[in-house]
């Protein structure tokens, strides 16, 4: 296992790597001139202040020499300064990692217990109105765009129902509350862009667990564990979904940088203080160490992530333990 570990490890970084040189490369590439955005920010843009600011940034060399200069930077920990914000890109992700990591880990942990629920209640009532309409919801849900989605609720939340607030993270009234007040207040703020991100997220989790539950309740072991006379609840929750877990917990692993993809859009629609709005303001004002720094954030939290699900379904199927 920790050579496996070690082994996944390297390849994450490698890919890591090649993330960071793909995202340097196309932003350098892309339309528009950095040196410009910075000047207009300082007021002026004539031709010496543009060529100092090439100089300072390093923008009038080769972008060959550009790229290796970022990736020593980058393997000394250094993200570099944001052009916008003059503060370390650092910081930055790190003031905003929270809110981030808050948002996708409730909606992946609400997605996956709603989609496994719906998933067992298709496949428990082996046909008629229940799968129908499960299937029907699910699928109306996977169909709407994630900002789409959003929107609709900030519309219908701000004019028709004002009972929960549509953006922000907190009340800034209530800065100088108890923690217990601030906390509820937060979980206020959190149900919107939770609800949207679960919505569009669910379908896969419920259509997996259906298929999955479908075919472990048509197995064998279960005729068995029935015949002895075991509750329904048991042979669906101990048995039943205990072997169909497998499929699911891969689903999981894939869904999240989707769902952290989604993040992003949420963040913007709600004004969720996070690494998608920063990534959002920082492209708006051309601050391209603050992208790459998010964009650097966001494929580690996906390799982490995607080695957590492998590690968790080593030791969840025993017969891979001995797979090098």
């Amino acid at each position: 296992m920790t050579g496996y570990i070690a082994r996944r490890l390297l390849h994450g970084l490698f890919l890591v790597a090649g993330v960071v040189v793909v995202n340097f490369v196309l932003l350098r590439l892309a339309p528009g001139d950095t040196a410009t955005a910075i000047a207009g920010e300082m007021g002026g843009a004539t031709a010496d202040v543009l060529a100092a600011i090439r100089a300072d940034y390093g923008l009038d060399r080769p972008l060959p020499t550009q790229l290796a200069i970022y990736l020593g930077h980058i393997a000394r920990g250094d993200l570099g300064m944001s052009h916008y914000f003059n503060l370390p890109v650092s910081s930055l992700i790190a003031a905003r990692l929270g809110p981030t990591v808050l948002l996708v880990a409730s909606a992946q942990i609400v997605a996956l217990v709603v989609g496994v629920a719906l998933g067992v209640l298709a496949a428990r009532a082996r046909g008629g109105a229940v799968p129908t309409l499960v299937t029907a919801f699910t699928t109306a849900c996977h169909a709407m765009p994630v900002f789409w989605t959003g929107i609709m609720l900030v519309v219908l939340f701000a004019s028709i129902l004002p009972v929960l607030p549509v953006e922000g993270m907190s009340d800034l009234r209530l800065r100088d509350a108890g923690w217990i007040t601030r906390t509820l207040d937060v979980a206020r703020h959190l149900v919107l862009p939770v609800v949207t991100l679960v919505l569009v997220h669910l379908a896969q989790y419920a259509r997996i667990t259906g298929a999955a539950m479908r075919e472990v309740l048509a197995a064998d072991f279960i005729r068995v564990v029935r015949a002895k006379g075991a509750p329904e609840r048991t042979v669906l929750f101990r048995h039943a979904l205990r072997n169909a877990a497998l499929p699911v917990l891969t689903v999981a692993g894939l869904q999240f940088g989707h769902l952290l993809s989604g993040a992003l859009l949420v963040e913007t629609v709600f004004n969720w203080p996070g690494l998608g709005r920063l990534a959002f303001e920082s492209l708006l004002r051309r601050d391209y160490p603050t992208v790459l720094g998010v964009l650097l954030c966001a494929a580690a939290m996906v390799v982490v992530v995607n080695l957590l699900t492998d590690l968790a379904y080593r030791l969840a199927d025993p017969r891979l333990r001995t797979v090098p």
